[in-house]
This record gives structure tokens, C-alpha cells and sequence, in this order.
């Protein structure tokens, strides 16, 4: 696994390069996945508004004046916070490298060279418009169209989206919340995908209609996007080690290298005995430890162990047993293989990426394409719980997790929503 880029550049291509320590496996892959739905957002929005199903929107636009005070503001920010921690990471990188997730969210950095760039940044912004000479405030009534606003859209979900995928994650996880509030909220990790969905799509509707963008055609172009983003986003997952696989694949023990190897029953037995301090610290019961065995069958012989067991050596959040021979911060090793579920989900979200956008020229009823992600992904997603590692509620006799529930009212409400739209539809067809 590659907690950040230095491991991947170290292990793929041999480079050792120290800088790249900044950089987290996991930010990086939701950074382009928040890139690929932007461009593929604005290619179908394009699309939509060329065939005239939507419009733009008149606004009066500031096209030159001075700078504003909000303006100096946000430069002086930007300017403090790259002086305080990049130049603080430079000046004390022997103590800050050992710990750049702690480091960034610590008080730690140069205070000093925070308030210089915070006033170099307010200078350059206000001598540049002072230059042009730019005294007085010219507006104009112009048109903006839909697939201008993505960069707004982007920027709404990707603050929404982590706050919902936080605040549903530390509900999912109620007891760990409440021993360590702070470290909950303030983590990298420990995000719901299906609560960060909710709350951007409220947040983003609202700006819809706001703004008078049919939400329905709007929707529907973002449909693939969101699927290949997904996609792009469980890379992160799996290439990084951030806890969210599957069960135990009991068919599979990790040796000392950290691969996995296939087993008989009994040997699974005595891993759990021998690593049984390990196994007690998440489970009451060592001997109910939730796993399936599942070993390759001989049809499926071309694909690699890890397809179907992996111990998510040197993960992200050390979790498991210590690597034998390995030094540094990353040195922990599951001892039994889990299933690698962001490994099935990248593939089948890849996939069902390739159905919404082969089908988005076909179905041209509004809102239509949005009814059939959000059953796609909710059926994707419903499967995949059987065998990944979720807290489970008690529902009238039945035990299923947030996730299970949440998959389940979307396959139902994208079925409503295809039935209201093409209804719809034919009434608009009838009184035309």
C-alpha cells in the first residue's frame, strides 16, 4: 500500500523523493476524482445546452474595479497560511516529516513568515489593479451559462460532501465518536460516501434553482460524473490502506513479507490464537470474528491472490500486526487477508460508468438517467455490504448497516423518480 506519493514513487519507479511525504495517496485520489467529474459534468452540460435544454442565466457581472476588501482578505489569508505551515514544513522538516497529517493539523508552522506573505499577498493584489489604474466599478449584464457555474458546483460539493461524509460517518460510529470527539471530527479519515452524496445533493439543488438551472437535466448530466468520480475516489481507498475493506477472507494469512497466502481452515484458527491481543482489541469474541472463506477456484486461476485477500500492508492507519524487518511509520500488516472491496467497487463503478454515458444520448426523458444511477449504485452498493465491515442496526429482527439501508431507499427512490419523470413527460406530450 502507499500511504502517501513517496511510497508509490519509491516502490514503482524506484525514486526516492522526501517532498512527496506531503502528499496523501488517499487527498491525491479524491483530488482527481473531483477533477474527472468536473470535466465530465461540463462535457454533458455542453452537450445539454447545444441541444437547448438548457439556458443560460443574466447576471450582472463586475468586469473591472479596484480591488475589493474582500479580495485584500482572501489574499492575506492565502498568504498567512502558505507562509505558516509551507514555510514552518521547510524550516522544521526533520520534526514535521516524521508526522505531516499531525503537523497540519497543529498549531506548529513560522508565525513570522505567515505575516509577511499574508502582507506580500495584500500588496501584490492591491498595486496590481492600482496599475491599471482601475478606479471605479464597471458592471455589466451578461449571460452565464450552466456549465460555467461547474467550478461553483465543484467547490459546494466538495465542502458539503465532506461535511455529510463525516457527520453520517461519526453517527455510523457513534461509540468510537464519543471516546474521541475531536480526533473524530478533525481526522482524515473516517468519511460515508452516501452521507457526503445527501448533503451536496441538497446543497447543489439549492444553488439549481437558485441560479433557475433545470434541476432534471442537471442531474442527469451529473449522473455519470458522480459514478466515475466514485470510481476514481475508491482508488484512493485501496491504493492507500484507509480501513474500508471487507471481511475476512479466512481462506487466506498474510506471511512475513505481507502477502497473502492460501490456508486450510485450521491454520486460520491458529493465526487468530497466536495474534489473539490484536483480535481482541475490535472484537469481544475472538472466536465470532466476522469472515468468509473464499479461495480462488481454479476457472478464475490468471487473476492474483490479492484480487481476492489482501493484508493492506504499511496501510494508512497502521492498522493490523508488525511487519517483520520493516522500519517507520507504516509498518503494520493484517494477519489474516480481507476482502479487497474498494478493489471490486473501482471495477464495478468503472463499468457502470460505461452504461450512464453510453445510454445518456439514448434516454432523453429529464431526470430519467439520474433514476437509474441512483438504482445502479444503490444495488452496487447493497451487494458489496455482505461482505464489507459495517456497523449493523437492529430493525424490526433485521440487521442491516447505515449503508445497506441508505442503498436500498435509493434503488426506491430511483424508481420513483423514473416513474414521475417519463409520467411527466407524457402529460407535458399530451397538452403540447
Amino acid at each position: 500500500m502507499y500511504p502517501n506519493l513517496y511510497y508509490a514513487f519509491r516502490d514503482l519507479l524506484g525514486l526516492e523523493i522526501p517532498v512527496l511525504k506531503i502528499f496523501q495517496t488517499f487527498g491525491f485520489f479524491v483530488a482527481i476524482a473531483f477533477l474527472a467529474g468536473a470535466y465530465i459534468l461540463t462535457l454533458e452540460l455542453k452537450r445539454r445546452e447545444k441541444l437547448g435544454w438548457l439556458l443560460p442565466m443574466s447576471e450582472m457581472m463586475v468586469v473591472s474595479g479596484p480591488a475589493t476588501t474582500g479580495e485584500l482578505i482572501g489574499n492575506g489569508v492565502m498568504g498567512f497560511l502558505l507562509g505558516w505551515k509551507a514555510v514552518g514544513l521547510v524550516l522544521n522538516w526533520d520534526t514535521a516529516s516524521q508526522d505531516f497529517q499531525g503537523y497540519i493539523l497543529s498549531s506548529q508552522g513560522s508565525f513570522l513568515a505567515g505575516l509577511l506573505l499574508a502582507a506580500l499577498f495584500v500588496f501584490l493584489k492591491y498595486n496590481s489593479a492600482r496599475k491599471r489604474k482601475i478606479t471605479t466599478v464597471k458592471k455589466e449584464v451578461v449571460p452565464v451559462w450552466p456549465h460555467q457555474r461547474v467550478p461553483d458546483i465543484i467547490v459546494m460539493a466538495a465542502v458539503a460532501g465532506l461535511l455529510g461524509a463525516k457527520v453520517f460517518h461519526n453517527l455510523e460510529n457513534w461509540s468510537d465518536f464519543v471516546q474521541d470527539p475531536i480526533g473524530a471530527l478533525l481526522s482524515f479519515s473516517g468519511l460515508t460516501f452516501y452521507g457526503g452524496l445527501i448533503v451536496a445533493a441538497i446543497v447543489i439543488i439549492r444553488y439549481a434553482r437558485k441560479k433557475q438551472i433545470n434541476v432534471r437535466q442537471l442531474i442527469d448530466s451529473a449522473a455519470p460524473a458522480l459514478m466515475l468520480a466514485y470510481a476514481i475516489g475508491r482508488m484512493g481507498c485501496q491504493f492507500s490502506g484507509d480501513g474500508d475493506w471487507g471481511i475476512y477472507n479466512s481462506a487466506y494469512v498474510t506471511d512475513t513479507t505481507g502477502h497473502v497466502v492460501n490456508v486450510a481452515p485450521a491454520e486460520f484458527d491458529q493465526v487468530v490464537k497466536q495474534n489473539a491481543f490484536f483480535f481482541q482489541q475490535q472484537y469481544s469474541d475472538v472466536a465470532h470474528i466476522p469472515h468468509a472463506p473464499f479461495a480462488k477456484p481454479a476457472a478464475l486461476g490468471f487473476l492474483p491472490d490479492w484480487f481476492f485477500a489482501s493484508g493492506y500492508p504499511h496501510n494508512v492507519i497502521k492498522e493490523g500486526v508488525p511487519l517483520p524487518g520493516c522500519d517507520g511509520q507504516y509498518c503494520r500488516v493484517l494477519p489474516i487477508g480481507v476482502y479487497p472491496t474498494p478493489l471490486y467497487e473501482i471495477i464495478a463503478c468503472l463499468i457502470l460508468f460505461g452504461v450512464l454515458w453510453s445510454i445518456r444520448k439514448k434516454v432523453t426523458t429529464p431526470g430519467v438517467i439520474f433514476g437509474i444511477y441512483l438504482i445502479l449504485n444503490g444495488i452496487e452498493r447493497f451487494f458489496i455490504e455482505k461482505i464489507r465491515v459495517n456497523t449493523k442496526y437492529n430493525i424490526f429482527g433485521f440487521h442491516p448497516t447505515q449503508a445497506e439501508i441508505i442503498a436500498t431507499l435509493m434503488v426506491v427512490a430511483g424508481i420513483v423518480l423514473i416513474w414521475y419523470c417519463r409520467k411527466k413527460r407524457a402529460a407535458e406530450t399530451t397538452i403540447s
